[in-house]
């Protein structure tokens, strides 16, 4: 009881405020009377209210204090009426916040019909340098907010052909309308009553937090079986180990004294060091008549060792499988393209993952050796966003290694879906970001490479690069990257050539970008089409020398050795080489293994997750779709061996942004 008069008077006030959200006016009425009758101290009501067509007074106060340059009044309000959080955290509130300082800091140059108050006006642009230094500082990195900075410093702003634009009254009416609507989502979301939130946060939490619970006990369940296993292994090698350590330890100590060590001795002491597959082999192998031959033998093997208890993953029913993804519902369809996904990205590398991508290869499961109608790569195609989004991940992993490659190259159709996919899917959703990881790889393939640059697959790629602000890091990366693994082949540089002034201002661009982990694949591309000699001569027109010296000044070691690189290929007078134009005539290369990396981007943010009941992942596929055993060794094709360039040089071969930062 006492716990109730604590809060009391608070919690009479979560009703009242909700009665009034709800518009229970009478019953209002009859809470307040009886409350006073029983001498129950009610809150003043906060105004809260459903109808949303009305304006606020604080909103109509900012909106007067925008128009009239009350710089002072306004930005008292917005700290008091605009929370901390929205104004740290929220990038919309931020952008808006920085064009209102613009706004109050040229007000009176718009606004002045002779000459402006020169005391009132550098007050303004000593308040715009105050909040550029402070809160103003996050967004100097940002290049839409870049030239602003200069503006405090420009004496005639007006005329300044960077400035222009805020002297327009179209400039002025945007900004107005951007701040209305932020205004009203804003503060009107405030007025929700705390009764309601409470209710709705408490419910839909406790729902969420017990499904991620679930998740999280069977993961742990996962990984404290695996862990049991390898403090077993760790164990028994352990006690082995000291066995053998005591024992050496009284050989040196037996030869300190004058006896010899025996190379039979010595073979028993390696054979004890391994498991019992490897004794045999071992042993047999190290030659302990030769110096240094021991030591030397048992280090090489100590790699294949820890492999050997890596267990094979079992076998799965693919005909089952197949069907069910043909035929199941959209959640069942997206269960099971997750879990096949999973058991590829978590596999080890080495033979379990060459087993798991073997099994699917072998029985087709995505239909790429089959002709028939119903395939399972029209799941690109679903209705369902989550299918499209998990059929799109699958894809991205078997295109992250070689033999997947291949295996997708065999469908013709392929290609063009996934063309047809990037056009259509919205950019910043994860379908969209995954179809472009996987025509990425697929441009490491010769074949595909020049499938996409008859497509037109270059034109759209340097549009959508003209505009970075809605692309996530994954997808400019890969973005880049493929833009230049096209530039790479003559033609892909034909087509560069006949659009030269625009590949040429999006590279120089790219090339200022904040994140700097895409400049290798800039600076190849660049160097690349600088080979043509009416792309040199167009670059020579507009500057581009000046252009790269500026970033010289900038750059690390790499990367000023690079464009060092791209001046001299900008200046050379060398005419177009027939070498480099036959080269769409040369065979099929061999990939090199190395460019099989499956980035930890297949499985970000999951949006499907198991209720309580659910199968998902290994669990459902051992659970509902276990076949007989049929792993079968894969012969190994022989890869060439890599071919290496100098870190000093652009690069000129096709790589995945996965298989750069690992080198």
């Amino acid at each position: 009881m006492g716990d109730v008069l604590a809060y009391e008077a608070e919690l009479l006030g979560l009703v009242r405020e909700y009665l009034d959200f709800a518009e229970f006016e009478e019953t209002v009425k009859v809470f307040v009377k009886e409350c006073k009758i029983k001498g129950k101290s009610l809150p003043k009501p906060a105004s809260v209210s459903s109808r949303d067509s009305k304006t606020l007074p604080v909103e109509k106060d900012l909106l007067t204090a925008f128009e009239n340059g009350e710089q002072k009044v306004f930005f008292q309000l917005w700290e008091e009426h605009i929370s901390s959080s929205v104004q740290d955290d929220d990038p919309l509130a931020q952008k808006l916040e920085f064009y209102l300082h613009i706004h109050f800091a040229t007000y009176l140059l718009k606004h002045s019909m002779g000459k402006p108050d020169k005391a009132e006006h550098e007050e303004r642009i000593s308040c715009f340098k105050a909040y550029l230094e402070t809160k103003g500082a996050a967004l100097s990195q940002t290049t839409e907010f870049l030239p602003f900075y200069a503006l405090p410093f420009v004496p005639s702003p007006m005329v300044h052909p960077s400035f222009k634009e805020l002297f327009q009254d179209s400039w002025t009416l945007d900004l107005r309308t951007r701040l209305e609507e932020f205004l009203s989502l804003t503060l009107k979301a405030r007025q929700t009553p705390r009764l309601l939130t409470l209710f709705k946060e408490n419910g839909q939490c406790n729902k969420e937090m017990l499904q991620h619970l679930h998740q999280q006990l069977v993961e742990s369940e996962h990984r404290t079986m695996t862990y049991l296993k390898q403090f077993n292994k760790m164990q028994a090698d352990y006690h082995n180990l000291i066995g053998v350590t005591a024992e050496l330890v009284d050989s040196l100590e037996a030869t300190v004294n004058g006896k010899m060590i025996t190379p039979e001795y010595l073979q028993s002491v390696c054979v004890r060091l391994f498991s019992n597959q490897m004794r045999q082999s071992v042993a047999q192998s190290i030659d302990f008549t030769r110096p240094g031959t021991a030591s030397t033998m048992l280090r090489a093997s100590l790699a294949p060792v820890k492999m050997q208890d890596v267990p094979l993953l079992p076998s799965l029913d693919y005909e089952k499988l197949k069907k069910d993804l043909m035929t199941g519902n959209d959640r069942l369809k997206a269960f099971l393209l997750q879990a096949l996904r999973w058991r590829l990205t978590t596999s080890y590398p080495g033979e379990q993952r060459d087993t798991v991508l073997q099994a699917y290869i072998s029985n087709d499961l995505l239909d790429c050796h089959s002709n028939c109608q119903r395939s399972i790569l029209k799941l690109l195609h679903s209705k369902s966003e989550v299918v499209r989004q998990y059929m799109a991940r699958l894809i991205n992993a078997f295109a992250s290694l070689t033999e997947g490659r291949v295996y997708l190259s065999q469908n013709p159709t392929l290609l063009r879906m996934l063309e047809e996919r990037l056009k259509a899917e919205d950019k910043d959703s994860l379908t969209w970001e995954n179809v472009l990881g996987a025509l990425q790889k697929f441009s490491l393939r010769r074949a595909l490479q020049s499938a996409m640059i008859k497509d037109g697959l270059l034109f759209w790629l340097v549009d959508v690069l003209a505009d970075t602000d809605c692309l996530s890091d994954y997808t400019l990366h890969y973005s880049v990257a493929l833009l230049m693994n096209l530039c790479l082949r003559s033609a892909g540089k034909k087509v560069c050539a006949r659009i030269a002034n625009h590949v040429l201002r999006v590279l120089s661009d790219l090339l200022g970008h904040e994140n700097h982990e895409i400049q290798p694949y800039v600076n190849g591309a660049l160097y690349s089409i600088l080979a043509i000699p009416s792309v040199r001569e167009e670059a020579r027109a507009m500057g581009m020398e000046e252009i790269l010296r500026c970033f010289i000044k900038e750059g690390n070691a790499e990367m000023i050795r690079q464009i060092e690189f791209i001046i001299k290929q900008l200046n050379s007078e060398e005419p177009l080489n027939d070498s480099i134009v036959s080269d769409d005539e040369e065979e099929e290369e061999e990939e090199e293994k190395d460019h099989d990396i499956m980035e930890a981007d297949l499985d970000k943010d999951e949006v499907l997750q198991p209720q309580l009941g659910e199968l998902a992942g290994e669990k459902l596929l051992t659970t509902e779709y276990l076949g007989i055993m049929t792993h079968t060794p894969k012969t190994k094709k022989k890869l060439f061996p890599c071919v290496h360039q100098s870190i000093d040089e652009p690069l000129q071969r096709p790589v995945t942004p996965g298989y750069h930062r690992t080198v």
